[in-house]
């Protein structure tokens, strides 16, 4: 790596600690309550003291620096991470602004703004490994709404899963070192640059978030997370013919099957709306699981992270060894979906028997 990465990554490295330092003492001292998770009552609660939403914003100033250097550095700008990543950044802004917004004018908003992002970036999928897909996917209208749906699940993943310490930040930064191994093992040079510097962003967000946590994502957060994800796998896929599009289903599909299973487990089961939050994602249901068994019962917060990304990570291993063999990767995407219906079953018929 050149001297002037080392040196920028070393100053990012320290900008991004004393940033997120300064904010949070300015907070504190200021009591100001316009970003602060202090609602202990609401469903995906699982903390027990006042947390400021945060996250986000120190992040996306981070990538936002990260994009200026390597600008002016290397020539090298991505525009549709721009495009993407601030939209959806500055959506979930308002919630952490505490913006009252109804869960069908979100999604709504988030709709509008992917349909208007995906056309304007022509960014669409062309490879999914199904030969019928591909077929569709030559029609413009079904590309757009197929594109569009794929975003919808990965960033609603994202907010989904965000809500034990470490969870989300853990699990990005899993798939962003796979990204950038890979990236970086063919020469996408451009690219891997800046996965490299939105790992390091996500590493200082991780330590004021893991183990205990000073700071949370906040829906700005985890949009931005999201989006990040959703475009970096698109252009390794894009960039990367060789290797099977199923693996990269394999790499998201934790937070697409927690949108697509939540969504018809609300429907079927909770005869409720798919909007509405409850506590029975697979992660919340794993706390309760480890509330019961656990002879000690702290610390189980950042546990679940621990024991999901561990299980993830073990997971993806076999898929990462064979993602050249589309045949292997396309069985085990589908034994990695019922694997997540055995294992939500299996913790649920636990703690309804306990």
């Amino acid at each position: 790596m050149e001297l002037n990465n080392i040196i920028f990554s070393f100053f990012l490295l320290i900008f991004g600690y004393f940033l997120n330092n300064y904010i949070l003492l300015l907070l504190k001292k200021s009591n100001i309550n316009l970003m602060a998770d202090n609602d202990f009552q609401k469903p995906q609660a699982f903390h027990k003291k006042t947390t400021y939403r945060i996250g986000g914003i120190t992040v996306f100033l981070l990538l936002l620096l990260s994009s200026v250097y390597l600008f002016f550095s290397k020539n090298i700008f991505f525009p549709e991470y721009v495009s993407f990543c601030s939209l959806f950044f500055l959506l979930g802004l308002l919630d952490d602004l505490k913006v009252n917004m109804s869960p069908k004018l979100r999604l709504g908003s988030m709709v509008f703004i992917l349909l208007f992002l995906i056309i304007k970036n022509d960014f669409y999928i062309e490879r999914t490994g199904l030969e019928f897909l591909n077929y569709l996917l030559s029609t413009d209208i079904f590309a757009i709404v197929f594109a569009s749906l794929c975003f919808l699940f990965i960033i609603n993943g994202s907010n989904l899963i965000d809500g034990f310490n470490g969870l989300l930040g853990i699990h990005a930064l899993i798939i962003f070192i796979v990204l950038f191994a890979i990236n970086l093992n063919y020469g996408n040079n451009d690219l891997a640059y800046l996965l490299y510097y939105i790992i390091i962003a996500i590493l200082i967000f991780l330590k004021f978030n893991f183990p205990k946590s000073q700071m949370f994502l906040g829906d700005s957060g985890s949009y931005l997370v999201g989006a990040l994800l959703a475009v970096s796998v698109g252009k390794t896929s894009t960039l990367n013919l060789s290797i099977s599009p199923f693996f990269f289903c394999i790499l998201l599909a934790y937070l697409f099957f927690e949108v697509f299973f939540s969504f018809f487990r609300k429907i079927l089961f909770a005869r409720q709306s798919p909007l509405l939050p409850d506590q029975n994602h697979l992660h919340m249901n794993f706390y309760k699981f480890l509330l019961k068994k656990s002879k000690s019962k702290k610390n189980l917060n950042y546990k679940v992270a621990i024991y999901i990304n561990t299980t993830y990570l073990l997971l993806i291993t076999p898929a990462f060894i064979f993602m050249h063999n589309g045949l292997f990767c396309r069985y085990y995407f589908f034994f990695l979906l019922l694997f997540y219906i055995y294992t939500y079953q299996f913790i649920l018929k636990v703690n309804f028997k306990s």
